[in-house]
């Protein structure tokens, strides 16, 4: 089938967006050189500004070339439960109280363990955390695992060269850590229901080879940097005595685990999320500040790649329909990091007839890949938001994150291939 001119625009358009992600460095630069104009290379350099930016471009070519109503209705259309559920389980998981809990998680596991505390506490962020990802979801889990390096390690200045190491072991962790279960990783959930994956399925056939890469991805890093975490300065351990009551806590596991639970129905989960805005006011003095702006910049980067995404299946579906089983979980790992892997698995959805080696591939391909850059899984853009203001010009370059992954990617090739 041919594709359509407004198909071919809307192509065009998603390779731009693609580079543009890849050059967000260079307006940051334009910002600082070009100070009278500083705010308009200010907002192309924000990455979660990118893909609504040429979403909104698309929707203006199909006003001119398909008129209001069809562009209209097109963008009526996009299903934005994933953005809108990404914000809510952003914002709460990363509330004050929960924090306070992931931390009490966190360095309980770290004294347990036989070797120096801060060493600890990097190895479970980066392990027990993504893997958390599997009852929490991704989105929660990436929120709380860059919240907790952001405060134990980031803040404090480490080496360039440990932040981007991190930032691709907790990339490629959070993308493959979600595999135990069949609800909490995007590309998972996309095909679940329809192929028959339930959580034993997951267990046998996903979930155990990416706890293996996770574990073997956290305990090399770690190993690398031991000397310079080892290092750093200690910093004093609250524990029970933060003064966060028992029952705010409970409160706002209840608010997560609601939302999680109602994470298809937007109707529902946003009405908890507001409920959940009332009660932070009503118990304002055990509140941080809610991040409200960063869960919608994330929101608006994964709707802007929605519209985008939707312009994609002409060539997506028969790239996918053409590829061996090997091959297709090496083309799967690869598309995904220039698409979303949970819109990569939802195209493959729709191939009728296909067979067990066929969904397979297909789903560890999308994982595997899923840290190789930011726009390759649903939750990488809350971790880049929250992190990227200790990167040099607060911008993480894409070429610095696609090497800082390659490394853990290789173990989850190993792992899904070789197990």
């Amino acid at each position: 089938m041919n594709p359509t001119t407004i198909q071919i625009i809307g192509a065009s358009l998603f390779a731009i967006a693609v580079l543009h992600t890849f050059s967000v460095k260079f307006f940051e630069k334009l910002a600082h050189s070009q100070p009278n104009h500083s705010g308009l290379w200010h907002l192309l350099g924000e990455v979660e500004a990118v893909f609504g930016f040429w979403a909104l471009i698309l929707i203006l070519f199909m006003f001119y070339f398909l008129g209001f109503d069809e562009a209209v209705k097109y963008a009526d259309t996009r299903n934005y439960t994933e953005p809108m559920f990404v914000f809510a389980i952003m914002v709460i998981a990363a509330s004050k109280p929960i924090l306070v809990l992931a931390g009490r998680l966190v360095r309980f596991l770290a004294a347990v363990a036989p070797v120096d505390r801060q060493v600890a506490y990097f190895f479970v962020c980066l392990s027990i955390v993504p893997l958390l990802g599997s009852f929490i979801t991704e989105p929660a889990a990436m929120t709380l695992a860059a919240l907790l390096l952001r405060d134990r390690f980031y803040a404090q200045g480490i080496s360039e060269r440990l932040k981007y190491a991190a930032l691709g072991v907790l990339f490629v962790n959070i993308s493959i850590g979600g595999t135990l279960t069949p609800f909490a990783a995007p590309p998972v959930l996309m095909v679940a229901a329809k192929w028959g994956f339930d959580m034993q399925f997951m267990l046998a056939t996903f979930g155990w080879k990416a706890a293996v890469a996770v574990f073997v991805n956290a305990t090399a890093i770690t190993f690398m940097f031991a000397k310079e975490l080892s290092a750093m300065k200690k910093p004093a351990e609250t524990g029970a005595s933060d003064g966060m009551p028992s029952f705010v806590i409970l409160v706002h596991l209840l608010f997560l685990l609601g939302v999680v639970v109602f994470a298809h129905h937007p109707a529902v989960f946003m009405g908890l999320f507001l409920f959940f805005l009332g009660y932070t006011t009503a118990y304002s003095r055990f509140q941080d500040r809610l991040i409200l702006r960063e869960g919608l910049m994330v929101a608006f980067f994964l709707a802007g790649l929605v519209v985008l995404g939707g312009m994609q299946s002409w060539w997506l579906q028969d790239v996918l329909t053409k590829l061996s089983p090997t091959a297709l979980y090496y083309g799967a790992t690869a598309l995904t990091a220039i698409t979303d892997n949970a819109a990569l698995t939802y195209l493959g959805s729709l191939v009728e007839g296909v067979n067990d080696e066929f969904k397979y591939a297909l789903v560890a391909g999308a994982v595997t890949g899923g840290g190789l850059t930011v726009i390759a899984n649903a939750p990488n853009p809350a971790g880049y938001s929250i992190l990227k203001g200790f990167f040099k010009d607060e911008s993480i370059s894409a070429g610095g994150l696609f090497i800082a992954a390659s490394g853990p990617t290789v173990v989850a090739i190993l792992a899904f291939q070789a197990l």
